[in-house]
């Protein structure tokens, strides 16, 4: 089965590469995860992205603040889907590097979640990786499926309360 490649740019963007992790985990999706720095680090972040389709990495998931270039820099490198994951920072509140991930330019697409979107860049990326693996897809339909009844238990609750 091919893995998920997660990306940070720093470890401090470990909590919510760690809401990734627990998903992939949860589907029992193989992942490596690494620190490359699109700007410390631009060699082996750029080495990364150009061997990992030869690594059996299908999707990158790129977790970075402020100015956020980790996933362009992942896009320019390699024909594999990127997600990026603009990761929340003390200046800006995420809104930099939101804007940082979700503008690449022509040529180079970066499918881009919310702020601090782990959780649902790891579902994209099973969904990608849905298509042609049948097993994935249905444990996404069941995941969904369980959601649903979580909310609809969460319904029936507080109807229960507040409808008398």
């Amino acid at each position: 089965m091919k893995k998920i490649g997660l990306v940070m740019g720093s470890d401090s963007d470990l909590p919510i590469v760690e809401k990734s992790i627990d998903i992939l985990q949860s589907f029992g999706v193989p992942y490596e995860v690494h620190v490359y720095s699109a700007h410390r680090t631009p060699i082996e972040a750029a080495e990364f992205a150009k061997n990992a389709k030869s690594n059996d990495i299908a999707v990158i998931i790129a977790f970075a603040g402020m100015a956020a270039h980790l996933a362009g820099a992942m896009a320019a490198n390699t024909t594999l889907p990127i997600i990026g994951v603009p990761c929340k920072s003390s200046n800006l509140d995420g809104i930099d590097a939101l804007l940082s991930t979700v503008q690449m330019p022509s040529g180079i697409p970066v499918a881009t979640v919310a702020i601090n979107g782990g959780a649902n860049a790891a579902l994209l990326a099973l969904q990608m990786l849905a298509i042609s693996d049948e097993e994935i897809s249905k444990k996404l339909v069941d995941k969904r499926e369980n959601d649903a009844k979580k909310a609809l238990e969460k319904n029936k609750a507080v109807f229960e309360k507040f409808n008398k």
